[in-house]
Protein backbone atom coordinates (compact mmCIF):
# COMPACT_ATOMS: atom_id res chain seq x y z
CA UNK A 1 0.00 0.00 0.00
CA UNK A 2 1.07 3.78 -1.15
CA UNK A 3 1.44 6.11 2.13
CA UNK A 4 0.74 9.51 0.76
CA UNK A 5 2.04 12.19 2.87
CA UNK A 6 0.48 15.46 3.15
CA UNK A 7 1.83 18.58 4.21
CA UNK A 8 -0.93 21.71 5.87
CA UNK A 9 0.37 25.12 5.22
CA UNK A 10 0.28 25.95 9.43
CA UNK A 11 3.31 23.04 8.95
CA UNK A 12 4.42 24.28 5.80
CA UNK A 13 5.05 28.09 7.43
CA UNK A 14 6.40 27.04 10.60
CA UNK A 15 9.57 26.48 8.81
CA UNK A 16 10.23 29.78 9.07
CA UNK A 17 10.19 30.36 13.10
CA UNK A 18 13.20 30.24 14.02
CA UNK A 19 15.74 31.05 10.77
CA UNK A 20 17.84 34.47 10.73
CA UNK A 21 17.11 37.46 8.88
CA UNK A 22 17.11 40.67 7.90
CA UNK A 23 14.35 41.51 5.13
CA UNK A 24 10.61 40.78 6.51
CA UNK A 25 8.15 39.40 3.73
CA UNK A 26 6.64 43.11 3.07
CA UNK A 27 10.40 44.94 2.78
CA UNK A 28 10.87 46.02 6.36
CA UNK A 29 14.49 46.02 7.56
CA UNK A 30 15.22 43.96 10.76
CA UNK A 31 17.94 43.76 13.17
CA UNK A 32 19.62 40.49 13.75
CA UNK A 33 22.33 40.27 16.09
CA UNK A 34 23.97 37.40 14.15
CA UNK A 35 23.72 38.47 10.67
CA UNK A 36 24.20 42.65 11.29
CA UNK A 37 27.43 43.13 11.10
CA UNK A 38 28.22 40.61 8.07
CA UNK A 39 26.34 43.53 5.81
CA UNK A 40 26.94 46.68 7.47
CA UNK A 41 28.55 47.87 4.16
CA UNK A 42 26.04 47.22 1.71
CA UNK A 43 24.32 50.26 0.55
CA UNK A 44 20.92 50.88 -1.50
CA UNK A 45 23.44 50.43 -4.70
CA UNK A 46 24.69 47.30 -3.59
CA UNK A 47 21.24 45.89 -2.90
CA UNK A 48 20.12 47.20 -5.77
CA UNK A 49 22.76 45.02 -7.60
CA UNK A 50 21.49 42.04 -5.97
CA UNK A 51 18.18 43.15 -7.01
CA UNK A 52 19.04 43.32 -10.47
CA UNK A 53 20.87 39.90 -10.40
CA UNK A 54 17.79 37.94 -8.81
CA UNK A 55 15.62 39.99 -11.53
CA UNK A 56 17.73 38.76 -14.54
CA UNK A 57 18.05 34.87 -12.53
CA UNK A 58 14.45 34.89 -12.78
CA UNK A 59 13.80 36.35 -16.51
CA UNK A 60 16.25 33.48 -17.57
CA UNK A 61 14.25 31.00 -15.70
CA UNK A 62 11.14 31.85 -17.22
CA UNK A 63 13.11 31.33 -20.46
CA UNK A 64 14.36 28.26 -19.76
CA UNK A 65 11.16 26.54 -18.67
CA UNK A 66 9.41 28.26 -22.37
CA UNK A 67 12.12 26.87 -24.41
CA UNK A 68 11.37 23.11 -22.97
CA UNK A 69 7.94 23.51 -23.10
CA UNK A 70 8.25 24.50 -27.08
CA UNK A 71 10.47 21.74 -27.17
CA UNK A 72 13.82 22.83 -27.69
CA UNK A 73 15.58 21.94 -24.33
CA UNK A 74 15.51 18.33 -23.42
CA UNK A 75 14.53 19.03 -19.22
CA UNK A 76 14.72 22.37 -17.18
CA UNK A 77 14.54 22.52 -13.27
CA UNK A 78 12.44 25.66 -12.45
CA UNK A 79 14.40 28.14 -9.64
CA UNK A 80 11.62 30.67 -9.20
CA UNK A 81 11.46 31.57 -5.76
CA UNK A 82 14.85 30.76 -5.07
CA UNK A 83 16.73 33.38 -6.67
CA UNK A 84 18.11 34.92 -3.09
CA UNK A 85 20.18 31.97 -2.44
CA UNK A 86 22.41 31.43 -5.46
CA UNK A 87 22.80 34.98 -5.85
CA UNK A 88 23.50 36.09 -2.12
CA UNK A 89 25.67 33.41 -1.77
CA UNK A 90 27.58 33.49 -4.63
CA UNK A 91 27.98 37.15 -4.50
CA UNK A 92 29.50 36.73 -1.33
CA UNK A 93 32.34 34.98 -2.47
CA UNK A 94 35.57 35.72 -3.71
CA UNK A 95 36.27 35.35 -7.45
CA UNK A 96 39.05 32.02 -6.49
CA UNK A 97 37.03 30.60 -4.82
CA UNK A 98 35.16 27.46 -6.54
CA UNK A 99 31.84 26.56 -6.34
CA UNK A 100 29.94 22.98 -6.94
CA UNK A 101 26.42 23.40 -7.94
CA UNK A 102 23.64 21.15 -8.36
CA UNK A 103 21.22 21.64 -11.74
CA UNK A 104 18.83 24.17 -9.89
CA UNK A 105 21.95 27.48 -9.71
CA UNK A 106 22.23 28.11 -13.08
CA UNK A 107 22.30 31.34 -12.65
CA UNK A 108 25.56 31.58 -10.93
CA UNK A 109 27.21 30.52 -13.94
CA UNK A 110 26.01 33.78 -15.55
CA UNK A 111 27.43 35.83 -12.15
CA UNK A 112 30.32 34.50 -12.06
CA UNK A 113 31.33 35.87 -16.20
CA UNK A 114 29.50 32.74 -18.67
CA UNK A 115 27.01 33.76 -21.15
CA UNK A 116 23.23 32.91 -21.62
CA UNK A 117 24.00 30.06 -24.03
CA UNK A 118 25.88 28.55 -21.31
CA UNK A 119 22.54 27.67 -19.39
CA UNK A 120 20.71 26.13 -22.21
CA UNK A 121 22.89 23.77 -24.29
CA UNK A 122 24.07 21.18 -22.59
CA UNK A 123 19.90 20.76 -21.34
CA UNK A 124 19.76 20.67 -25.53
CA UNK A 125 22.23 17.68 -25.51
CA UNK A 126 24.45 19.85 -28.00
CA UNK A 127 27.52 18.99 -25.62
CA UNK A 128 28.82 17.55 -22.26
CA UNK A 129 28.83 20.99 -20.38
CA UNK A 130 29.40 24.15 -21.84
CA UNK A 131 32.06 27.16 -20.26
CA UNK A 132 35.19 26.12 -19.14
CA UNK A 133 34.93 24.98 -14.75
CA UNK A 134 38.44 26.40 -14.51
CA UNK A 135 37.58 29.53 -16.00
CA UNK A 136 34.76 30.65 -14.30
CA UNK A 137 35.83 28.74 -10.78
CA UNK A 138 32.37 26.99 -10.98
CA UNK A 139 31.87 23.38 -12.00
CA UNK A 140 29.68 21.52 -14.08
CA UNK A 141 25.71 21.22 -12.70
CA UNK A 142 25.77 18.13 -11.24
CA UNK A 143 22.61 15.77 -11.98
CA UNK A 144 23.39 12.59 -9.65
CA UNK A 145 21.72 14.24 -6.63
CA UNK A 146 24.43 15.26 -3.76
CA UNK A 147 27.42 13.90 -5.26
CA UNK A 148 29.16 17.52 -5.77
CA UNK A 149 29.18 17.71 -2.06
CA UNK A 150 32.06 14.84 -2.10
CA UNK A 151 33.40 16.81 -5.40
CA UNK A 152 34.01 20.07 -3.54
CA UNK A 153 35.16 18.45 -0.29
CA UNK A 154 37.85 16.82 -2.08
CA UNK A 155 38.68 20.30 -3.86
CA UNK A 156 38.58 22.13 -0.23
CA UNK A 157 41.33 19.44 1.06
CA UNK A 158 43.38 20.26 -2.05
CA UNK A 159 43.00 23.77 -1.26
CA UNK A 160 44.64 22.89 2.36
CA UNK A 161 47.55 20.91 0.41
CA UNK A 162 48.15 23.70 -1.28
CA UNK A 163 48.16 26.34 1.04
CA UNK A 164 45.59 28.84 -0.29
CA UNK A 165 42.99 30.76 1.60
CA UNK A 166 39.93 29.78 -1.08
CA UNK A 167 36.85 28.28 -0.06
CA UNK A 168 35.01 25.75 -2.26
CA UNK A 169 31.07 26.04 -1.90
CA UNK A 170 28.83 23.12 -2.85
CA UNK A 171 25.14 23.80 -3.47
CA UNK A 172 22.40 21.07 -3.02
CA UNK A 173 18.48 20.42 -1.94
CA UNK A 174 16.70 19.41 1.19
CA UNK A 175 16.17 15.83 -0.70
CA UNK A 176 19.91 15.07 -1.74
CA UNK A 177 20.32 16.01 2.51
CA UNK A 178 18.83 12.42 2.84
CA UNK A 179 22.09 10.80 0.23
CA UNK A 180 24.77 9.23 1.18
CA UNK A 181 26.99 11.69 -0.37
CA UNK A 182 26.60 14.39 1.47
CA UNK A 183 26.43 12.66 4.88
CA UNK A 184 29.90 11.13 3.77
CA UNK A 185 31.50 14.67 2.19
CA UNK A 186 30.49 15.82 5.69
CA UNK A 187 32.22 13.45 7.83
CA UNK A 188 35.32 13.99 5.70
CA UNK A 189 35.14 18.02 5.30
CA UNK A 190 35.03 17.49 9.19
CA UNK A 191 37.42 15.29 9.94
CA UNK A 192 40.17 17.17 7.57
CA UNK A 193 38.71 20.56 8.68
CA UNK A 194 38.11 21.47 5.27
CA UNK A 195 37.58 24.92 4.26
CA UNK A 196 33.74 24.33 2.28
CA UNK A 197 30.18 25.64 2.80
CA UNK A 198 27.80 23.34 2.45
CA UNK A 199 24.91 25.49 1.00
CA UNK A 200 21.46 23.33 1.80
CA UNK A 201 18.77 24.83 0.31
CA UNK A 202 15.18 23.61 2.05
CA UNK A 203 12.47 24.34 -0.64
CA UNK A 204 10.31 22.23 0.74
CA UNK A 205 9.55 19.06 -1.18
CA UNK A 206 11.59 16.62 -2.28
CA UNK A 207 10.28 16.03 -5.96
CA UNK A 208 6.86 14.74 -4.42
CA UNK A 209 7.36 14.11 -0.63
CA UNK A 210 7.23 17.27 1.96
CA UNK A 211 11.09 17.79 3.83
CA UNK A 212 9.25 16.55 7.00
CA UNK A 213 8.91 13.36 6.00
CA UNK A 214 12.28 13.11 5.90
CA UNK A 215 13.52 15.48 8.40
CA UNK A 216 11.20 16.13 11.44
CA UNK A 217 13.51 18.41 13.10
CA UNK A 218 15.67 21.64 10.74
CA UNK A 219 18.14 20.11 8.64
CA UNK A 220 21.18 22.49 9.89
CA UNK A 221 20.65 20.60 13.22
CA UNK A 222 22.33 17.87 11.18
CA UNK A 223 25.63 19.48 10.94
CA UNK A 224 26.82 20.12 14.45
CA UNK A 225 26.71 15.57 14.78
CA UNK A 226 29.40 16.23 12.43
CA UNK A 227 31.17 18.80 14.40
CA UNK A 228 30.25 21.60 11.94
CA UNK A 229 28.40 24.99 12.81
CA UNK A 230 25.68 25.62 11.22
CA UNK A 231 22.86 28.68 10.55
CA UNK A 232 19.41 28.47 9.66
CA UNK A 233 18.62 31.46 7.33
CA UNK A 234 15.51 32.92 5.06
CA UNK A 235 16.52 32.12 1.88
CA UNK A 236 14.15 34.29 0.35
CA UNK A 237 15.80 37.33 1.88
CA UNK A 238 18.52 38.12 -0.55
CA UNK A 239 20.48 40.50 2.10
CA UNK A 240 20.17 37.58 4.85
CA UNK A 241 21.62 35.15 2.75
CA UNK A 242 24.86 37.41 1.63
CA UNK A 243 25.47 37.86 5.45
CA UNK A 244 25.30 34.39 6.40
CA UNK A 245 27.58 33.27 3.85
CA UNK A 246 30.19 36.05 4.24
CA UNK A 247 30.16 34.60 7.96
CA UNK A 248 30.37 30.99 6.48
CA UNK A 249 33.18 32.28 4.09
CA UNK A 250 34.96 34.05 6.61
CA UNK A 251 34.99 30.93 8.98
CA UNK A 252 36.25 28.80 6.51
CA UNK A 253 38.80 31.27 5.25
CA UNK A 254 40.90 31.48 8.62
CA UNK A 255 41.45 27.58 9.20
CA UNK A 256 37.96 27.00 11.26
CA UNK A 257 36.73 24.13 9.04
CA UNK A 258 33.40 23.52 6.87
CA UNK A 259 30.22 25.80 7.49
CA UNK A 260 26.71 24.08 6.93
CA UNK A 261 24.16 26.95 5.74
CA UNK A 262 20.31 25.93 5.49
CA UNK A 263 18.55 28.56 3.12
CA UNK A 264 14.84 27.82 3.92
CA UNK A 265 13.01 28.61 0.82
CA UNK A 266 10.22 27.18 -1.38
CA UNK A 267 9.90 25.71 -4.90
CA UNK A 268 7.25 27.76 -6.64
CA UNK A 269 7.09 25.57 -9.88
CA UNK A 270 7.80 21.94 -10.76
CA UNK A 271 10.99 20.03 -9.35
CA UNK A 272 11.60 19.84 -13.01
CA UNK A 273 9.37 20.22 -15.97
CA UNK A 274 8.76 16.51 -15.93
CA UNK A 275 7.18 17.15 -12.78
CA UNK A 276 3.50 18.38 -11.62
CA UNK A 277 3.46 19.42 -8.47
CA UNK A 278 -0.01 20.17 -8.32
CA UNK A 279 -0.50 16.00 -7.85
CA UNK A 280 1.14 16.80 -4.24
CA UNK A 281 0.65 19.63 -2.87
CA UNK A 282 -2.54 22.43 -2.47
CA UNK A 283 -2.41 25.76 -3.99
CA UNK A 284 -2.97 27.11 -0.10
CA UNK A 285 0.49 26.39 0.53
CA UNK A 286 1.86 28.06 -2.89
CA UNK A 287 0.00 31.36 -2.39
CA UNK A 288 1.55 31.83 1.17
CA UNK A 289 5.07 31.55 0.27
CA UNK A 290 4.02 33.35 -2.65
CA UNK A 291 4.13 36.64 -0.45
CA UNK A 292 7.14 35.75 0.59
CA UNK A 293 9.12 36.50 -2.63
CA UNK A 294 12.31 37.21 -2.56
CA UNK A 295 12.31 40.30 -5.32
CA UNK A 296 9.11 41.70 -3.89
CA UNK A 297 10.52 42.14 -0.36
CA UNK A 298 13.79 43.72 -1.78
CA UNK A 299 11.63 46.37 -4.64
CA UNK A 300 9.81 47.16 -1.53
CA UNK A 301 12.27 47.62 0.88
CA UNK A 302 14.42 49.57 -1.76
CA UNK A 303 11.49 51.98 -3.12
CA UNK A 304 10.34 52.56 0.82
CA UNK A 305 14.20 53.76 1.16
CA UNK A 306 14.25 55.76 -2.42
CA UNK A 307 16.73 53.51 -3.78
CA UNK A 308 14.70 52.36 -6.74
CA UNK A 309 11.90 53.73 -8.95
CA UNK A 310 10.31 52.45 -11.89
CA UNK A 311 12.77 53.58 -14.24
CA UNK A 312 15.78 51.60 -13.11
CA UNK A 313 12.75 49.02 -13.05
CA UNK A 314 12.56 48.57 -16.44
CA UNK A 315 15.80 49.13 -17.17
CA UNK A 316 16.61 46.08 -15.54
CA UNK A 317 13.98 44.34 -17.24
CA UNK A 318 15.23 45.64 -20.56
CA UNK A 319 18.55 43.96 -19.87
CA UNK A 320 17.54 40.84 -18.51
CA UNK A 321 15.13 40.23 -21.24
CA UNK A 322 17.93 41.00 -23.69
CA UNK A 323 20.16 38.24 -21.78
CA UNK A 324 16.49 35.93 -22.42
CA UNK A 325 16.98 36.39 -26.00
CA UNK A 326 20.32 35.54 -26.44
CA UNK A 327 19.60 32.24 -24.90
CA UNK A 328 16.55 31.50 -27.51
CA UNK A 329 19.17 32.39 -30.18
CA UNK A 330 22.00 30.17 -28.66
CA UNK A 331 18.81 27.15 -28.73
CA UNK A 332 17.54 28.02 -32.22
CA UNK A 333 20.96 28.19 -33.98
CA UNK A 334 22.67 25.30 -32.36
CA UNK A 335 24.06 22.95 -34.74
CA UNK A 336 23.30 19.31 -33.64
CA UNK A 337 26.78 17.63 -34.07
CA UNK A 338 26.63 14.06 -35.62
CA UNK A 339 25.76 11.52 -33.53
CA UNK A 340 29.71 9.70 -34.04
CA UNK A 341 30.43 12.99 -31.87
CA UNK A 342 29.47 11.64 -28.42
CA UNK A 343 32.51 10.69 -28.24
CA UNK A 344 34.44 13.89 -28.54
CA UNK A 345 36.26 15.32 -25.21
CA UNK A 346 34.82 12.37 -23.31
CA UNK A 347 39.07 12.18 -21.96
CA UNK A 348 41.96 14.36 -22.44
CA UNK A 349 43.56 12.06 -24.50
CA UNK A 350 42.35 8.90 -26.84
CA UNK A 351 43.02 5.24 -25.85
CA UNK A 352 41.50 1.74 -27.43
CA UNK A 353 38.94 1.34 -25.18
CA UNK A 354 37.34 3.90 -26.20
CA UNK A 355 38.56 3.73 -30.03
CA UNK A 356 36.98 0.22 -30.03
CA UNK A 357 33.52 1.85 -28.87
CA UNK A 358 34.15 4.57 -31.01
CA UNK A 359 34.21 2.31 -33.84
CA UNK A 360 31.15 -0.22 -32.79
CA UNK A 361 28.95 2.57 -32.65
CA UNK A 362 30.26 3.59 -36.06
CA UNK A 363 29.36 0.08 -37.37
CA UNK A 364 25.59 0.87 -35.98
CA UNK A 365 25.14 4.04 -37.60
CA UNK A 366 26.30 2.74 -40.75
CA UNK A 367 23.68 0.18 -40.66
CA UNK A 368 20.51 2.55 -41.16
CA UNK A 369 22.17 3.89 -43.74
CA UNK A 370 22.75 0.41 -45.47
CA UNK A 371 19.41 -0.46 -44.86
CA UNK A 372 17.88 2.90 -46.01
CA UNK A 373 19.65 2.02 -49.39
CA UNK A 374 18.43 -1.36 -49.66
CA UNK A 375 14.99 -0.32 -49.34
CA UNK A 376 15.41 1.61 -51.78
Amino acid sequence: MTTMYTLTTDEAMTALDDTARLLTPDGCRIADARLDPWVEDLDGAALRGLYRDMAIARRMDAEGVALQRQGHLGLWAPAQGQEAIAVGTARACRADDFLFPSYRELSIAILRGGVPADLVLAWRGEVHSTYDPFELRLASPQIIIGAQTLHAVGYAMGIQRDGGDQVAVTYFGDGASSQGDVNEAMVFASSFTAPVVFVCSNNQWAISEPVAVQSRFPIAGRAPGFGIPSMRVDGNDVLACTAAMRWALEHARRGGGPVFLEAVTYRMGPHTTSDDPTRYRDREELEAWRARDPLTRVEAFLRAAGDLDDETIAAIGREADGLAAQMREAVLTARTRPAIEVFDDVYCEPHTGLEHQRARFAAYLDSFAAEAGSAR
